[in-house]
C-alpha cells in the first residue's frame, strides 16, 4: 500500500490523528509558501519532495540507532504549519542544511538562501503530514501506518511526499 493510500486510511480512521481539516492546512501552506516565494505551487510541491526524502533518511537513521518511539516522538513534537527553527534542528545538523538547501536549488531552481529560510516551514509541514498516522488516543505508540510506510519506503523507492501531496490536494477538492 502506497504512502497515500496509508495517508487516506488514517483520515478515514477514527483511532489514527489523520483528518482532512489536517491535510487541507498542509496543501494551504504548501500553496501559502508558494505565493510568498513567487513560485508555482509544482515547484513548492518539488521543494517538499527532496526535503521529504531528506527528513526520511533523518527519522530512518533516528529509528535504527533510537528506536521507533523516537521517531515517532520527533514526528510528534515538531509536526505543523508554522515556523519551527527547532524541527530543522533536531533532524539536521547545520551541514546537512547547507547539503538539503543546495540539492532543493539544484532541482527546483530555487536559490539555496530562500530554501535556508522554507526549512523551519517545510520540516514541520512534512512532519505534520506523517503524523496523520498517529494513533489518536496514544500519540506515542510507534504503530502510526504512515510513518511506518514512509520509513520503509526503500522497499521499491518511490515514495515521495510531493507525490502525496498532490494526491491529497485532489482528493480533498473532490
Amino acid at each position: 500500500m502506497g504512502l497515500f493510500d496509508q495517508v487516506l486510511n488514517a483520515v478515514n480512521n477514527p483511532n489514527l490523528q489523520g483528518n482532512i481539516s489536517q491535510i487541507q492546512t498542509i496543501i494551504d501552506s504548501v500553496q501559502d509558501l508558494s505565493t510568498t516565494t513567487g513560485t508555482d505551487p509544482g515547484t513548492m510541491q518539488s521543494v517538499m519532495g527532496v526535503v521529504g526524502n531528506y527528513v526520511r533518511t533523518a527519522l530512518q537513521q533516528k529509528q535504527a540507532t533510537e528506536g521507533n518511539e523516537t521517531a515517532q516522538a520527533l514526528v510528534n513534537q515538531y509536526a505543523g504549519s508554522t515556523f519551527d527553527e527547532q524541527a530543522v534542528n533536531s533532524l539536521f545538523s547545520p551541514d546537512t542544511q547547507e547539503q538539503v538547501a543546495r540539492v532543493t536549488a539544484q532541482r527546483t531552481g530555487l536559490d539555496a538562501n530562500t530554501i535556508l529560510q522554507l526549512l523551519p516551514v517545510v520540516v514541520p509541514l512534512v512532519l505534520n503530514f506523517l503524523k496523520s498516522g498517529a494513533n489518536a488516543q496514544n500519540t506515542q505508540t510507534a504503530g502510526n501506518p504512515v510513518l511506518n510506510n514512509f520509513l520503509d519506503a526503500d522497499k521499491d523507492g518511490d515514495v515521495d511526499i510531493a507525490d502525496a501531496i498532490q494526491l491529497a490536494s485532489r482528493y480533498v477538492r473532490r
